[in-house]
């Protein structure tokens, strides 16, 4: 166990299973001696997160709806009730109709995409006012993007939109909340084999052909998502806000694939 985030605290918000994104940033804060909480929605998912957080010595779970603002304000009352304050906060909820990530995004709905807007996009902004008013000694607030935001990905329709989005709104949201000291930045791992991940169609394909066309020649790991995670909420942290971080094993810098794969 290291001490990078010794002494500080926060929520992280999206845990679904052992191989969520989520999980592997919060397995790599409590390896760096953070004190978590963690939200999940619903009885089902709570009994995942559970043991989860029992394991890296966290029994301070809320179920949380993140469409509905009593929910979200009994969140954010039992964390100030139980710490007083908070240092950094981790957002990794995003949601589309599954049925519309497959095909042409000109089909989408108004109803899934102002659903997908709200839980993707909107959540961020609505949770991070909640937490800064917890952070009066300054912060750290993170959520996750992928490189469809900027790039036409197959069958990622709609989410793209939303990603796209959730990183301008990481951005306005640097600017409002660093008088406050409270740093804003978005994650973009590559493809990863998570629930979520598969979720959207032809996934497996997008992993394989991230993986052999990366200039890493390989796709993110938890831990190195992870690792990236402690890094933005430790104080070595301190002056970077606003960014995309991306951790996809250099992909998002090719403008075609690799020649044995042309």
């Amino acid at each position: 166990m290291g001490d990078l985030l010794r002494g500080k605290r926060g929520l992280v918000m999206g845990v679904a299973n052992e191989r969520s994104i989520a999980w592997g940033i919060a397995r790599a804060m409590a390896g760096e001696g953070a004190e978590l909480a963690f939200s999940y929605q619903g009885e089902a998912f709570g009994k995942r997160v559970e043991p989860l957080a029992a394991s890296v010595g966290s029994s301070l779970l809320v179920d949380v709806d993140v469409t509905d603002e009593a929910s979200l304000d009994a969140c954010f009352a039992k964390i100030a009730a139980e710490w007083g304050t908070m240092d950094f906060l981790v957002h990794a909820i995003a949601f589309s109709d599954k049925t519309e990530l497959t095909g042409r995004f000109i089909n989408t709905t108004r109803g899934n995409f102002l659903h997908s807007l709200n839980i993707s996009c909107f959540s961020f902004i609505d949770v991070s006012r909640r937490a800064a008013a917890l952070m009066p000694d300054g912060g750290s607030l993170m959520t996750m993007t992928f490189q469809g935001s900027n790039r036409v990905t197959p069958n990622y329709n709609v989410m793209g939109v939303a990603k796209a989005a959730l990183e301008s709104a990481t951005r306005y949201l640097a600017n409002d909340l660093g008088p406050q000291k409270i740093r804003v930045n978005a994650i973009s791992p590559g493809p990863m084999k998570t629930l979520a991940g598969a979720a959207i169609g032809g996934a497996r394909a997008t992993y394989r052909h991230t993986e052999s066309n990366a200039p890493l020649r390989s796709n993110a790991t938890l831990e190195a998502v992870g690792g990236t995670a402690v890094w933005l909420a430790s104080d070595w942290g301190a002056f970077t806000t606003g960014e995309v971080v991306r951790v996809d094993g250099g992909f998002h810098v090719l403008g075609m694939p690799q020649p044995e794969n042309l």
